[in-house]
């Protein structure tokens, strides 16, 4: 059997060793396709695994470029859907998170090569053009017009061959098995408008169109090195947070300790986590008792005590005594894979949120050469005209329809209106998330860290002596309500003795001779006391009735302020937490929150989501936790506090900073006027070329005319878009 390592894209054999196999017989294979642009790619694909018997699943994350195929058969069917996909013309390869990263980094330099180089080309050819569409034949002198030309051709010629290879790749391999994609029409234009230009400069012709073909292979370039960037941002949230699932784990076996890769734990081992170190798999609790921080699963930051019996999380660390845990779910079947998965999921879905530039941009190909075509057609075949004549005209619609002012419709106002944010500690990381942001009707929020700080406070009154009792021996621990005891005291200490700490009860110690407890209920014999709805912690003195400490995560200043906000712009607003429905519903009446849903996992957060888009609602999340990231990706639109998680901010399209919920409405007013501009820069373009184009392909206009028309509307199309500054 070959390694993964082993196998290329010349040999696709190999592959029936990736497979996993399922309890229900169900195989399971995960792929990294390369080549994919579009949504058409993505649905070839798709559609003829979907073609072979058996196959229940095949889903490929555009994001990612990861596929998941699953089906009922042997594993050796595996090979045959490589096989498949390369005969479409992509590349096939194993999904490895370490090929992967070295593949991002090669591409990545590719292109940006492949752009610097256009670019440096298309200054110096417009340099050259100037004196050439603003200067005649009779004034430049023949020989000096045909030298400029030959010089445009010798730095346009080697800059197609160089910079035009992503797209001449991509359409040679699809030709190549008999399909076409949307490279192949682009890589059409570029060849056959250079070898046009060369013929005219070679023949001494008037006007060559080198600065054309340049402009035109720049700003896809632009395009393309833009969709890999947002491609490789979301494929970085899902390749960190399965960083976790990586390493190894301390497994018991044969009354020994032996190191065991993370990925080969199977149900049934028994793994050993000391103390300070991560989970590595869902598991139940076979001996020790400690505290964990479940803020990987919950969001909430309080750690949780665990005795035998309980169940873990992958992903959750165990703070302060060692475990022993049989694995329930082996690391790719644990929660932490699903909430990858999810994500995965939801970024999928999410693919299909095109811009309304990138939409045009496709059209632009197909719909303009057919216009040039046209043109040729009518004025060399129909009327008469010479064949240069006729190519001229077909390029003047070439050049006058040249996508600038609809290229810039969107990009201009999303500069002006990131900046604007900036200013105001709003991050946007996403092209076209104020365009998403701009039609949602729910807003989705959080409870800790996003409605409150995070941070539990403590509240109520208590006498000096308890207080200072209470935190000389709370500064003896790193529990959140301990430190928060220890805060909300700055006197002097008392002198607690022989001080320890019991994980998942509390500390002890000893105060003038007599015992101290600080912790839970049941720890300082507190069992019958009323339950209370705030936060509690409890203070034992021999010899006294046990006293409870309260606390409550704060409220951000202006959440209630926001909330009403929200609501006047007629948006509905409801709260998503992993806390207590008790807790949460409290948090929703001290800020004007009507609807709340408590007690929620992550995968509960995401199917409530996907029942509200299912529904037909444009869904913004706003989250703080890796809880939050699988529906902070899969919301129409998210936003994410700058306390986040990186994970959480990884996935959210915007995030802001500071203490206050106001940046939410202001992203909101912001978007909302940035998209009135939008549709008005899209109108001046459209206008333009409903113009434009019958005069071009009439014979009215020159390239000259034409390239000073093109300017023309690119110029409008800015100065409309600075209008955002003055509405803000």
């Amino acid at each position: 059997m070959k390694s993964s390592a082993a196998i290329r894209q010349e040999d696709l054999s190999g592959f029936s060793g990736l497979v996993r196999t399922a309890p229900d017989e169900t195989q399971k294979l995960s792929l990294l396709i390369g080549g994919t642009y579009c949504a058409a790619c993505i649905q070839k694909i798709e559609t003829t695994l979907r073609c072979h018997d058996g196959v229940t699943v095949a889903r490929l994350n555009f994001s990612t470029g990861r596929l998941n195929v699953e089906w009922k058969g042997p594993s050796e069917d595996a090979d045959v859907f490589a096989r498949a996909i390369a005969d479409l013309g992509y590349s096939v390869k194993p999904f490895n998170a370490d090929a992967e990263k070295l593949a991002e980094e090669s591409e990545n330099r590719f292109l940006l090569l492949c752009l610097g180089v256009s670019g440096f080309a298309m200054g110096n050819i417009m340099l050259l053009s100037v004196g050439l569409w603003t200067t005649s034949t009779e004034t430049m002198g023949a020989a000096t017009r045909e030298l400029m030309h030959w010089v445009s051709a010798m730095i346009a010629v080697p800059a197609v061959v160089y910079s035009g290879r992503p797209f001449f790749r991509s359409a040679f391999a699809a030709l190549k098995n008999g399909h076409t994609n949307m490279d192949v029409p682009i890589s059409v234009a570029l060849i056959l408008a250079t070898i046009m230009s060369i013929f005219v400069t070679a023949r001494g012709g008037e006007h060559a169109y080198f600065d054309s073909v340049v402009m035109l292979m720049f700003f896809l370039l632009i395009g393309r090195t833009l969709d890999f960037r947002a491609r490789r941002t979301a494929r970085r949230a899902a390749t960190d947070l399965l960083q976790t699932l990586s390493g190894f784990a301390n497994v018991f076996e044969n009354g020994k300790i032996q190191k065991i890769l993370i990925r080969d734990l199977r149900a049934g081992m028994v793994v050993c986590v000391a103390a300070g170190e991560n989970i590595p798999v869902d598991g139940l609790v076979l001996s020790g008792q400690s505290t964990i921080d479940t803020s990987l699963v919950t969001g909430e930051t309080l750690p949780r005590a665990i005795t035998p019996g309980a169940l873990v999380y992958a992903g959750t660390s165990n703070i302060s005594a060692p475990l022993r845990l049989e694995v329930s779910k082996q690391a790719e079947d644990s929660l932490l894979a699903d909430i990858v998965r999810l994500m995965e999921k939801a970024e999928q879905a999410q693919a299909k949120y095109v811009r309304i530039a990138d939409r045009a941009a496709r059209a632009y190909t197909p719909v303009v050469h057919v216009l040039a075509g046209l043109a040729v057609a009518m004025w060399w075949f129909v009327l008469g005209a010479h064949w240069e004549q006729a190519l001229m005209i077909a390029v003047t619609v070439l050049i006058i329809t040249c996508p600038c002012a609809l290229g810039l419709a969107v990009p201009v106002v999303q500069v002006l209106a990131s900046g604007l944010l900036m200013k105001r500690r709003v991050l946007v990381k996403s092209g076209d998330a104020l365009e998403r942001l701009a039609r949602i009707d729910t807003v989705l929020l959080d409870k800790t860290g996003t409605l409150t700080l995070g941070k539990p406070q403590l509240i109520g009154t208590y006498s000096e002596r308890d207080l200072r009792i209470a935190a000389s021996l709370a500064r003896h621990s790193r529990h959140p309500l301990s430190m928060a005891i220890a805060e909300a005291y700055t006197g002097p200490e008392f002198l607690i003795e022989s001080v320890e700490e019991h994980p998942g009860k509390g500390l002890q110690g000893r105060y003038n001779g007599r015992a101290v407890r600080l912790g839970s209920r049941e720890w300082c014999n507190a069992v019958s006391a009323d339950e209370q709805e705030s936060i509690e912690l409890w203070l034992a003195l021999e010899g006294q009735e046990p006293i409870s400490f309260l606390f409550e995560d704060q409220l951000r200043p202006d959440a209630a302020f926001v909330i009403q906000a929200l609501n006047k712009k007629h948006l509905r607003t409801i709260l998503l937490s992993g806390d207590r429905q008790i807790v949460a519903q409290k948090i929703a009446q001290a800020c004007g929150i009507e609807e709340v849903h408590g007690d929620l996992t992550p995968v509960q957060k995401f199917e409530y989501l996907m029942q509200l888009k299912e529904l037909g609602h444009t869904v913004l999340m706003v989250g703080d936790g890796l809880n939050d990231a699988p529906a902070l990706v899969g919301a129409d639109i998210s936003m994410a506090p700058g306390t986040a998680i990186d994970m959480a901010q990884n996935a959210a399209d915007i995030v802001f900073m500071g203490q206050d919920l106001a940046p939410i409405t202001i992203a909101h007013d912001i978007a909302m006027q940035s998209q009135k501009l939008v549709k008005q820069n899209f109108a001046i373009a459209i206008l333009y070329n409903v113009i434009a184009i019958p005069l071009a392909f009439c014979g009215f206009v020159n390239p000259l005319v034409a390239a000073l028309a093109m300017s023309g509307s690119s110029i409008l199309v800015i100065a409309n878009s600075f209008r955002l500054r003055w509405a803000a």
